[in-house]
């Protein structure tokens, strides 16, 4: 949040939602002072009458709190159905603004207002629940139902490895491309981070050669024994883009400014097809193998472990080694929306979308068109606001200091013109016959 009337003040936070020209700030968010400081009165008056408003209209909202960047705050909606959550997320949205502008105050929901300066996002907590309230991502008390929980989990990891490119595209905007790869949001490189203890039982499972063997047999002992490993696994990796916090999924790659029912469209929509083709690959195996369910399970999730394992990282995204790497794994790295929405008209995500009844063909061409459009636009938008500054601010700014240099130097060669008179009338450097030395000694210069 920014002061109305300092926000007003600049054509590009007016029109393009950030700034184009100008230089960074002496003292920025260096300190981390504002981050770890109280919330200033103002905009604590914000928040109370955005949490009052948000209560009438019966959105859950909780957390005040300040963020890293100067002026920058984070609310969070409580978990709702994710139909509902999408809904009260983009009325929140607008309603930011309506309060804001009450409080003299600008909402900057750009992903990234100023350059140098950390931008905005959201994380989109996201778990599986039945229509009883059982959270399918949630450990339970026995092997059994650990095995459920791991059919979901390892699911979702293999749905995110096979449509990586599709969830890239999902974020994808003109905006949160200046925001992707920053210091403070996950690369373009989708990956997954479940903790070191997670993978760890991944790969017990994986290692382990059938479910007749002594390793193979500890296995649900090992599914057992999940509870314990999450009780005190509350690690989270900032720099993932898709990671694992307990009992849900946190997507954080999610732009500021976005509507977060394209990425949980996407997300709903591969795991759907993923557990379908897991449901078919588990019912091969009971008829044609006779192996029983737990095992015909174990199998396929075996299977679905070592496949899904290039889309698993636990290190530091944001270094130069990751991109190495995942260009080994043959991850995409999509970093512009042009090139990140190509996956959205593939055959593949096509026929995914039409499979699953979500979209038709000629629906998902037409929302890959609209959103090219409005990239487009925003670049162009932006590129003509950068022309007018130049042209009405910058230039004249500069041509007016110009001239000020141009009196300047013609102050001082007035100056030293003047001076120069005075010294030839004052005769100060006599000629050599009046100091009696030879002509072609030096002269010596009057005190």
């Amino acid at each position: 949040m920014i002061d109305k009337s300092l926000a007003n003040s600049r054509p590009d936070l007016v029109l393009a939602g950030r700034t184009l020209l100008g230089h960074s700030s002496a003292k920025g968010q260096q300190l981390e002072d504002h981050y770890f400081g109280s919330i200033p009165n103002r905009a604590m008056a914000f928040m109370r009458d955005l949490e009052i408003e948000c209560m009438k209209l019966g959105i859950p909202i909780k957390t005040r709190h300040n963020e890293v960047a100067p002026n920058q705050f984070e609310a969070a909606p409580i978990f709702e159905e994710a139909n509902l959550a999408v809904d009260h997320n983009s009325l929140l949205m607008d309603i930011m603004g309506k309060i804001a502008s009450a409080h003299d105050l600008k909402v900057l929901l750009h992903e990234k207002p100023f350059a140098g300066i950390n931008g905005s996002g959201k994380h989109n907590n996201w778990s599986l629940g039945t229509d009883m309230g059982v959270n399918l991502l949630a450990p339970g008390n026995s092997p059994k139902s650990n095995l459920q929980f791991l059919t979901f989990f390892v699911n979702i990891i293999k749905s995110v490895h096979r449509y990586e490119e599709l969830l890239r595209a999902s974020i994808a905007s003109a905006a949160n491309d200046h925001r992707l790869g920053a210091n403070e949001a996950p690369p373009a490189i989708i990956s997954v981070f479940v903790g070191e203890q997670l993978s760890s039982v991944l790969d017990d499972i994986e290692s382990s050669k059938s479910d007749s063997d002594k390793r193979g047999a500890n296995t649900l002992d090992v599914v057992g024994k999940i509870p314990e490993i999450l009780l005190d696994n509350t690690d989270r990796n900032r720099t993932s883009s898709f990671a694992f916090t307990g009992n849900k999924f946190e997507f954080r790659a999610v732009g500021s400014s976005a509507n977060c029912a394209n990425p949980m469209t996407v997300l709903n929509t591969i795991l759907a097809k993923q557990l379908k083709d897991f449901r078919a690959n588990v019912e091969d195996l009971i008829s044609t193998k006779k192996l029983k369910k737990e095992e015909a399970i174990l199998s396929v999730l075996k299977e679905y472990i070592k496949s899904s394992k290039a889309i698993r990282f636990e290190g530091d995204g944001y270094s130069d080694a990751w991109q190495k790497e995942a260009k080994k794994r043959k991850l995409s790295n999509n970093k512009t929306t042009p090139e990140a929405l190509k996956a959205k008209v593939s055959k593949e995500a096509i026929k995914l979308f039409e499979e699953m009844g979500i979209l038709s063909e000629v629906e998902v061409k037409a929302r890959h068109e609209i959103e090219i459009e409005e990239y487009t636009k925003k670049v162009q938008i932006e590129g003509r606001v950068l022309g007018d500054i130049a042209r009405n601010h910058v230039i004249p700014t500069a041509i007016k200091y110009q001239n000020t240099l141009i009196e300047n130097v013609r102050g001082l060669k007035e100056i030293l013109r003047e001076t120069f008179k005075n010294w030839q009338a004052n005769k100060w450097i006599l000629s050599p016959k009046s100091q009696g030395i030879s002509p072609k000694s030096k002269p010596k210069l009057m005190p």
